[in-house]
């Protein structure tokens, strides 16, 4: 494989209960999925996780033998929201501005920037990413050169795998 490989992050409890952040280590199912779809991955490429212990717990499952942690591919903050259902919060400045952190934590135009930093160093490098399926649509929109608020239009599901190449000075998404 060449290019880059990103891998939503398996179910946890809290991504079933749609709760802000947390830690969450899989649950059966997220397990289950994670094992039912590692004959579909070779392993012959560097491995990188976020340093969350969901993104760890689906490497392994997927046959990674060793990975490293990404500090930038952690999770968004999510700030006073962590742990909190989407029906205890004020949604609306977070949804329709990028630079709004209503929470007190990192705003969808931080992540995404933070998220691009990382993505700039892999051209030229095969790798294996795990990361949460909002920081996976973090690294999309930055490769894509999406507006901040682009975020918005990215479906990521748990377990869902982004393939990306760099070539010609820009990411492409790689469809197959």
């Amino acid at each position: 494989m060449t290019g880059l490989r990103i891998v939503a992050a398996a179910h946890t409890p809290a991504l079933r209960r749609a709760v802000f952040g947390g830690d969450d280590g899989l649950d059966e199912g997220g397990r289950n999925a994670a094992l039912a779809l590692r004959p579909q991955l070779s392993s012959d490429t560097a491995w990188v996780c976020s340093p969350s212990r969901a993104a760890g717990q689906t490497a392994e499952m997927l046959g990674a033998a060793t990975f490293t942690v990404a500090a930038e591919l952690a999770d968004i903050d999510y700030g006073a929201w962590t742990g909190r259902g989407l029906h205890e919060v004020e949604l609306g400045d977070w949804l329709t501005s990028p630079d709004a952190s209503p929470h007190g934590g990192e705003s969808l135009t931080g992540v995404t920037e933070r998220a691009g930093r990382w993505l700039d160093r892999q051209a030229g490098i095969a790798t294996t990413a795990v990361a949460h399926p909002a920081v996976v649509r973090a690294v999309v929109a930055y490769a894509l050169n999406l507006p901040p608020d682009g975020i918005w239009r990215l479906d990521v599901a748990p377990l869902s795998i982004t393939r990306l190449t760099h070539r010609a000075g820009r990411w492409h998404l790689a469809i197959r």
